[in-house]
């Protein structure tokens, strides 16, 4: 059984949601993440109490994880790498996986999705996952530039399989976002590398947000209501999903 999640954004406190409201009713076996997804998925690979996480994602400091860049561009990004960076590092430190803990990003420029599994996964591969194209510059690993694990394909469930998951819990908290320019140019970028097919023995559950989650601003910039309302509605599509009422 394997947990896969999705990016996101600051939409991943939607996944907190989720997994708080399931963590005790399921075993899983590995978890796999793409962009946030990633930085969510290895604390629950760690053991990391879905309470724990919450607290991290309330936390006003985690606000400052996506900071402005004093001269942003399209070399530089818009947002600052040194304070994701920072966080990574933390994450890296505090949360050992106990279970399998795959991530993805992006290889530049032949946009080829690769996956890194433990114990090969360093502090600069959680950044690369997460960094999203304009907003934060791309990471450089040994040799190659990688780009955002959710730039291609935001639910990486064909990485899961390859990690010799049976079954998929995927947990989708990227909906299509506005400005329709937003939509239009991640879907332009999609059809490069159409989602891989997943086996019909492999049986997948997905939760998606029930109610819409906000727009493209909302997804780089940390608001407390936000992610209050998120990680509750997280637990309600759960308990619908499942009947754990």
């Amino acid at each position: 059984m394997a947990l896969v999640l999705s990016a996101g954004g600051y939409f991943g406190a939607y996944q907190v949601g989720v997994w708080k409201a399931l963590a005790r009713e399921m075993r899983i076996d590995m978890v796999v993440g793409a962009s946030v997804g990633a930085l969510n998925g290895l604390p629950i690979a760690a053991g990391c109490p879905a309470e724990e996480l919450e607290e991290r994602w309330l936390d006003p400091d985690t606000a400052s994880h996506l900071t402005f860049h004093p001269k942003p561009g399209l070399r530089n990004g818009f947002f600052q790498s040194a304070p994701l960076l920072h966080n990574v590092q933390e994450l890296f430190q505090r949360y050992k996986p106990v279970m399998p803990f795959g991530l993805v990003a992006v290889e530049l420029p032949r946009l080829r999705p690769r996956l890194f599994e433990t114990p090969d996964v360093t502090p600069r591969h959680l950044l690369a996952t997460c960094s999203i194209p304009f907003i934060l510059p791309s990471v450089k690993i040994d040799g190659r530039r990688y780009t955002d694990g959710g730039l291609l394909e935001k639910l990486p469930l064909w990485a899961a399989v390859k990690m010799g998951a049976e079954e998929i819990l995927a947990i989708d908290s990227l909906p299509n976002v506005t400005p329709w320019w937003v939509h239009t140019g991640t879907s332009i970028m999609r059809t490069f590398r159409p989602p891989r097919t997943i086996s019909r023995e492999v049986r997948v559950t997905t939760i998606e947000p029930s109610e819409p989650m906000g727009t493209a601003h909302d997804a780089v910039i940390w608001k407390v209501e936000n992610i209050e309302r998120w990680i509750a509605m997280g637990e309600r599509d759960a308990a619908r999903v499942f009947a754990l009422q």
